[in-house]
């Protein structure tokens, strides 16, 4: 077998572009410059403003699956590789692109094929945006269940790459829970379908797994056989605040071990409620030191809130039930309240862990912050144990912003090690991109890494896809 050539140099675009005047002229292509840029990031990877400007890739905009394959086939003719790329919200690197790179945008790529209430599934194509998917279901009366925090935005094609999760994780799963089938364009450029309509189905390897949260690698796909769900009857939210962090970290394990299973589970620390306060002026420390934000849905609320209420009440949570009013502005403020300003180095991530575990990782910032000088908070989707850290450190006077210390980094990093010290995972739903390949090679065995490449290579022999990222 011969190695997958992830990080081989490429070259022939000035070759490529002429061909695609001459044999794709339908298709536009906007050539590498500094207008560009903006596709040679993610929104985790894109630097600070003081950074040098650098000319982005050449990037196309297929509106059609032919396209698609059009483009393939002609960049692989000049040994040009390959970025797929949704809305670029990504948070790992995995659509970064180089300037001798093509990058394939999946934005216009953007219908909703169909929608079938009999079979609670709906087709779309990669370009479609998460909260648009949910507009178009609403009359139906059903909903597209992930829910990342920037579902306003990211696309379905996107959320596919990275298996993304969101807050309703705790009960209906990430992506990957809800995609039955996906057509996908191969480095070769043919077309493939793989899955089932169906909701069960056994027919051979489960390859539709194998392309959610592959980072664009294996191949680009074009179409999507989503699962659907019916809206629930009703929704609730139901806040616990905690007089520590240590105390609501325990509160999970609570929730656990009571017979409710909320459609929500949201943890934030302390110093996120002083984040999002000094950000918002929202209030949240003086009610608590610890929030945990809580979704019910379906039936038989009034008994879901009373058996919740008295498991966490025993722990001493001040329980209450908030207004459909209030609600909206907790959600908001979870999503998007977590603001940090230009006066910090940060940088941010993911991990998740086993549930049971969550409060040991949460113990553990006080030694991570005393031995690097930093400050630590987080997040968590505590439904399914997923932490979203960010790590913090004073600009001082004079320093360039946009050249964070490596200190950070090694923070960032002891975290990750921490999770995995309990039984985690360096990456709970945003993916391994550029930015974690090396953490992961820590995660996986020798034998599962050499697996994996082996996969990549019989699909993509030349190395065309994506290259550098996720394996």
């Amino acid at each position: 077998m011969s190695a997958p050539s992830a990080i081989a140099p490429f070259t022939g675009v000035s070759a490529l572009l002429d061909d695609l005047r001459r044999e794709a002229p339908e298709v536009e292509v906007r050539e590498s410059s500094s207008e560009t840029a903006v596709f040679a990031f993610d929104a985790g990877t894109a630097p600070r403003r003081g950074g040098p400007a650098l000319d982005g890739p050449t990037v196309a905009f297929p509106a059609t699956v032919g396209e698609v394959q059009q483009l393939v086939r002609l960049a692989a003719r000049h040994d040009v590789s390959v970025v797929p790329r949704g809305a670029g919200t990504g948070l790992s690197g995995g659509a970064s692109a180089r300037a001798d790179q093509l990058v394939i945008s999946t934005e216009r790529l953007d219908r909703i094929v169909e929608v079938s209430p009999a079979d609670e599934v709906a087709v779309v194509e990669p370009g479609v945006l998460n909260a648009a998917l949910n507009e178009h279901l609403a009359p139906f009366g059903l909903f597209y269940a992930p829910d990342p925090a920037s579902w306003r935005i990211s696309t379905i094609g996107g959320n596919i790459a990275t298996n993304a999760g969101g807050l309703r994780c705790a009960k209906y799963g990430v992506t990957r829970e809800s995609v039955l089938a996906l057509d996908v364009v191969l480095a070769d450029g043919s077309l493939v379908s793989v899955g089932h309509r169906s909701i069960k189905g056994v027919t051979g390897l489960d390859l539709v797994s194998l392309f959610v949260g592959s980072e664009g690698v294996l191949g680009i796909v074009v179409r999507a056989t989503v699962r659907i769900r019916p809206l629930p009857v009703a929704r609730r939210t139901v806040t616990a605040f905690f007089a520590s962090t240590a105390e609501g970290a325990a509160g999970i394990g609570a929730i656990t071990a009571s017979r409710v299973r909320p459609s929500v589970i949201e943890f934030l620390d302390e110093p996120t409620l002083d984040g999002i306060d000094a950000a918002n002026a929202s209030g949240l420390r003086a009610r608590g030191a610890a929030l945990l934000l809580i979704e019910l849905d379906g039936f038989g609320l009034d008994e879901q809130t009373a058996e919740l209420t008295t498991a966490l009440e025993a722990i001493g949570a001040r329980v209450e039930i908030e207004s459909e009013a209030d609600a909206e502005t907790l959600w908001e403020l979870r999503r998007s309240g977590r603001r940090l300003g230009d006066g910090s180095w940060f940088v941010g991530g993911d991990v998740a862990v086993p549930k049971s575990r969550i409060a040991e990782v949460f113990a553990g910032f006080p030694a991570i912050e005393a031995r690097y000088g930093v400050a630590v908070s987080a997040v968590s989707h505590a439904g399914d144990g997923n932490l979203h850290p960010v790590i913090t450190l004073p600009i001082p006077a004079g320093a360039d912003p946009s050249v964070a210390p490596a200190v950070l980094h090694d923070a960032a990093d002891a975290l990750v090690r921490a999770a995995l010290a309990v039984g985690g995972t360096v990456s709970g739903e945003h993916g391994i991109g550029t930015v974690k390949r090396d953490l992961a090679a820590e995660e996986l065995a020798e034998r599962v890494r050499v697996a994996q490449l082996a996969i990549k290579d019989a699909l993509d022999p030349a190395g065309l896809f994506n290259p550098g990222k996720a394996l």
